[in-house]
């Protein structure tokens, strides 16, 4: 994947990265973020990153989820980081099931080259932070580095990574964590 453009940015996954995990999340209410989540976004913010948060759901599909549900789920969120004086810059779904063979469903790289295009982002500068397997491919087939987060499904994606020497990634506890990483990382390679 060649360079989109010029910014750097932390793609996010959403559930089990930034709010708990409750399987297909369909009511608004039930957004609950993980501790530190949204203060490790505005840590990202602050230190020059685009964030960007990119899910997968296929409860629209399936219909578990109804669209304008979703939608105001995401009201929740971008007005939770709002009271924290934070913006992201994008949020991406892809809406359809695994077996439907999309190009946005992750691992596949369709979301991620949106956001690039759109927002002007460069891979290369670029991380993703995750808590499954298909976070942790999307990070290597896009060219960005990776952090699967030990929250939501991330203990058991750790096992399931055991010897696949196909997949450089680092861990961290939460959301914070990886953020802090993704900080100290930045200012070790610019100086």
């Amino acid at each position: 994947m060649g360079s989109g453009g010029s910014c750097r940015a932390v793609f996010l996954d959403r559930d089990g990265t930034i709010n708990e995990d409750v399987g297909y999340l369909s009511d608004p209410e039930g957004f609950v973020p993980i501790d530190g989540a949204l203060e490790a976004i505005a840590l990202l913010k602050g230190a020059g990153f685009k964030v960007v948060v990119i899910t997968n759901q296929s409860g629209l599909s399936r219909g578990l989820i109804r669209k304008e549900n979703l939608r105001a789920i995401h009201e929740r969120l971008l007005k939770m980081l709002e009271e924290r004086g934070v913006t992201i810059d994008g949020l991406y779904y892809c809406p359809h099931l695994p077996e439907e063979g999309c190009n946005c469903r992750k691992p596949r790289t369709g979301l991620v080259e949106r956001a690039m295009s759109e927002l002007s982002i460069d891979p290369k500068g670029s991380y993703m932070v995750g808590d499954k397997v298909s976070d942790i491919e999307l990070a290597r087939n896009t060219g960005m580095r990776a952090i699967l987060v030990l929250t939501g499904c991330g203990k058991e994606s750790f096992e399931a990574l055991k010897g696949r020497d196909d997949l450089a990634f680092e861990t961290a506890r939460n959301l914070m964590e990886a953020a802090r990483w993704i900080v100290r990382d930045t200012r070790g390679s610019s100086s």
